[in-house]
């Protein structure tokens, strides 16, 4: 491949096709070395804005590669393949670009993000923060974390996850802002919930993946992620805002329980199971939520009647049914509804819906 081609980009991963001859530049977001019976290979991931296409350089060709990493940028010319009834790139040639070429290029062509605004969003997360938290300390220590010089630029950027759910730019934020807003509409069905504390934690659940995650053209996991995880780093991080903020002890404590319990699960990573009724609340906010997103990420694309590939992460093939005539004018009414709704509430805390708990 030339030395000197264009660093211009314009084909993208979600344009291709079976058969689709490929000469363009992704990001490489993970790079890892097979064996297989007539040599070594690379598996690698080609990502850009748009998503990922795994490919394969095999043996002999992958030998001329002594190191290939993720977050490096690359021009790759090949061509698209089904492989497993999956479509991949079959590698003819790979160039790696100079770091003074990397740094020429436009980020927003390779780095997924948010359809939202990051200041959009937070500044909706902040509203809510204030018109919620009426006791003061947690009014303290949420906005004072939210403000924070290092927490509030790094929420903006940061994913959710590495792969698994909101893993791009503003992923963590939409993901927060979306859970924040169940956990409400949660409390007002269920009014003997602490609708205070079920809120904080469900803005601070996962905080600790803004040192967990590495944001940028690979996302990847930090040192300090690997051997110790967003939970523990979050509650470091914590601890001095709660200091401050003069938060009750047993208030304080709730809050971590909130998040070492928000996994639900042993099996999922919790090193606590939710035992209090706000933390099984925030720990099914928190899977919907998940799960609602990895399902749209599925059906994207998907035809009404149509089926998805089959997605790893949900173990299963997932279908796009036929929607209900007018539906949309039925979602519109419920929002209306949902505000008028809202707003009794604000003007009289009596006006919530009836309880199941009474």
């Amino acid at each position: 491949m030339s030395e000197h081609d264009s660093a211009a980009k314009t084909l993208f991963v979600g344009d291709l096709s079976l058969g689709a001859e490929v000469a363009e530049l992704f990001i490489l977001s993970a790079a890892q070395r097979g064996q297989a019976k007539n040599g070594p290979y690379w598996r690698l991931e080609f990502r850009d804005a748009s998503g990922s296409l795994e490919g394969k350089i095999w043996s002999p060709q992958s030998q001329a590669y002594p190191e290939l990493l993720p977050g490096m940028a690359v021009r790759v010319k090949g061509r698209v393949i089904s492989y497993r009834d999956k479509l991949e790139l079959a590698v003819d040639a790979l160039r790696i670009l100079s770091e003074e070429e990397k740094a020429g290029l436009d980020m927003a062509c390779f780095m997924p993000a948010s359809k939202h605004s990051p200041e959009s969003m937070l500044a909706e997360l902040k509203g809510l923060a204030e018109k919620t938290l009426r006791h003061k300390p947690w009014r303290k220590l949420i906005l004072s974390v939210l403000d924070d010089a290092e927490i509030g630029p790094a929420l903006r950027l940061a994913p959710a996850a590495k792969a698994m759910h909101h893993a791009y730019v503003g992923g963590l934020l939409e993901h927060t802002l979306s859970v924040a807003h169940l956990c409400l509409r949660i409390a007002d069905h269920y009014p003997s919930l602490d609708r205070q504390a079920l809120f904080a934690g469900a803005v601070c659940h996962d905080l600790g993946k803004i040192w967990e995650l590495s944001p940028g053209l690979s996302i990847d996991y930090t040192t300090s992620g690997r051997l110790i995880g967003h939970i523990s780093l979050l509650l470091e991080k914590l601890a001095p805002f709660i200091k401050k903020s003069g938060l009750e002890p047993e208030l304080a404590e709730h809050l971590h329980h909130l998040i070492l319990s928000h996994h639900g699960t042993h099996e999922f990573g919790s090193p606590r199971l939710p035992a209090t009724a706000e933390a099984l609340a925030l720990h099914y906010a928190d899977n919907i939520d998940a799960k609602m997103q990895q399902v749209a990420e599925a059906l994207s694309g998907v035809e009404d009647s149509g089926w998805s590939s089959y997605n790893t992460p949900l173990e299963r093939f997932l279908f796009r049914a036929s929607q209900t005539p007018d539906a949309s004018l039925g979602v519109m009414r419920a929002k209306q509804a949902s505000a008028s709704e809202q707003n009794e509430q604000d003007n009289d805390a009596a006006a919530r819906p009836l309880s199941l708990f009474g």
